[in-house]
């Protein structure tokens, strides 16, 4: 029987695997009901503006009203922001760019919600900001020296220690997938160089060896965390766009969003 086959048979994980060495990728598509609702908001509010030329991608991103929502924790109906949990996240944080948003979504997971008190503490100033190489600054920056997103981790990879982007998103890989056999091979890499890989190493580049193994752990340590950025942002201006109907164009997304809900009488009740 189909249902009693075993989940872990490692035969047939292992063809997984063979799919992805030979060149062969992976595509997740999600179906978004959210996209559907912008979709229908933007039908509304040409049918009810005809004047007005009104395209989502053009929405001021700096929109101060919508920063101002998100601060509020108004957020019933805004994509991803909408739970007890966000909206007292939302509170202490105060999001007012998109970056902010884009690292709040990425953050908001079990693991890596212990780093929120010290990512909402660095952008407030409550807590001082400390980069162990200046290289870092640069990666870093916008999420107050925390490491979010794997592809801060690629590029710490690729700025210190003169790893390739394809190098460095097969480290990345591995740690997502918890090789950590894999993953300590490449402390000498990252420490020491590897000639024959084209990859300098730390030292080369300046880092003293101590500080060079340190850092190693700690991007090991974030890099258990670290949250697809490209999802994040995706995730974020589809985030932003709702909460900005929601500021600007309140009948017309509303509609939108009810329309969406009807045969889920307690969702209708809630957002009435």
């Amino acid at each position: 029987e189909l249902a009693r086959i075993p989940i872990k048979d490692e035969e047939t994980y292992q063809l997984f695997q063979d799919v992805e060495n030979v060149g062969l990728v992976k595509f997740d598509f999600l179906g978004l009901t959210t996209l559907s609702i912008l979709k229908k908001a933007v039908e509304y509010i040409k049918k009810l503006h005809p004047d007005l030329p009104f395209e989502l991608a053009r929405i001021p991103i700096k929109d101060e009203e919508t920063y101002q929502l998100f601060q509020d924790a108004n957020t019933a109906a805004v994509f991803q922001f909408e739970s007890e949990g966000m909206r007292t996240l939302l509170k202490q944080a105060r999001p007012d760019r998109l970056e902010d948003l884009v690292a709040l979504n990425a953050l908001y997971r079990p693991g890596p919600m212990d780093l929120i008190p010290s990512f909402i503490n660095r952008k407030f100033g409550r807590e001082k900001v400390n980069y162990p190489d200046k290289r870092m600054e640069e990666v870093l920056e916008e999420t107050y020296g925390i490491m979010v997103y794997q592809e801060q981790v690629m590029q710490v990879f690729q700025s210190l220690a003169g790893y390739s982007l394809g190098k460095a998103d097969m480290v990345r890989g591995a740690i997502r997938k918890n090789k950590m056999k894999e993953v300590e091979k490449e402390r000498a890499n990252f420490i020491h160089g590897n000639e024959e890989l084209g990859i300098d190493g730390a030292i080369k580049r300046g880092v003293p060896e101590a500080v060079a193994a340190s850092l190693f752990d700690e991007i090991m340590d974030f890099a258990n965390y670290a949250f697809n950025k490209a999802h994040a942002v995706c995730y974020a201006v589809v985030s932003f766009r709702t909460a900005y109907l929601k500021c600007h164009y309140p009948r017309e997304y509303m509609a939108a969003l009810l329309t969406s809900v009807l045969d889920v009488s307690e969702k209708i009740s809630e957002y009435i």
